[in-house]
């Protein structure tokens, strides 16, 4: 269980500008989607570590609950067995209770390490989650950074080309480039006030992952998950 919550902080504690200004500069998700696919992973096995835990955690307080049970029981005989006068029976009763007052003492423990454990891995859950959430989010803001970065350079070379045939001194040919370049201007101008609202939003993202890992934490620490 140790390596597998190390695991998933790491995952947790990625840097997320990092990898926007990773996938950017090689103008590819593939650092995205490897990330979701170790979260996703890690998830799943956190799942499956909360339920045997979980499962362990309530077996070992049905063991307890009948172990106070039997205590309850000798410590009613024992004395039953002193008020007829039956020392020796007493004795072994006392011998028995003290036995299992001991094994209880063991179990207290147990149980406080386990549902130590219980809630680290419901803890790492709830985070990992949030997380990916804001991963997701992010890639989607991303893809749509990229295809517009992809559109200008499609746009650059058509104007390239646009430009060349305006140089052609074809008179009829320049004014039609003329006119194409104009509507590629206005699309490109469009097309850079939607790259800056993408980034502004990207911004929002950022900032909103950070507020929810927060009140991820504190809704934790009260129990609220």
């Amino acid at each position: 269980m140790a390596s597998l919550l190390k695991k998933v902080q790491t995952l947790i504690s990625a840097n997320l500008h990092a990898m926007v200004d990773s996938a950017l500069k090689a103008n590819s998700l593939a650092v995205f989607d490897q990330y979701v696919r170790e979260v996703e992973d890690n998830l799943e096995n956190l799942e499956d570590a909360v339920a045997t835990v979980g499962g362990e955690l309530k077996t070992l307080r049905r063991k307890k609950s009948d172990l106070e049970q039997r205590s309850a029981e000798l410590d009613r005989n024992i004395d039953i067995f002193l008020r007829e006068g039956k020392e020796d029976l007493a004795l072994a009763a006392q011998s028995k209770l003290n036995s299992i007052d001991r094994l209880l003492q063991n179990y207290d423990e147990m149980l406080e390490r386990q549902e130590t454990e219980f809630q680290n891995l419901k803890d790492a859950r709830l985070k990992l989650e949030a997380k990916l959430t804001t991963v997701k989010q992010e890639r989607e803001e991303l893809q749509a950074l990229l295809d517009l970065a992809r559109s200008k350079e499609i746009t650059a070379k058509a104007i390239k080309s646009l430009d060349d045939l305006m140089g052609a001194g074809d008179e009829d040919v320049a004014r039609v480039a003329e006119g194409i370049r104009a509507r590629l201007d206005k699309a490109s101008a469009r097309s850079e006030m939607l790259s800056t609202s993408l980034e502004a939003q990207m911004d929002q993202v950022l900032e909103r992952s950070t507020l929810e890992a927060q009140l991820a934490e504190r809704k934790a620490r009260l129990g609220l998950d």
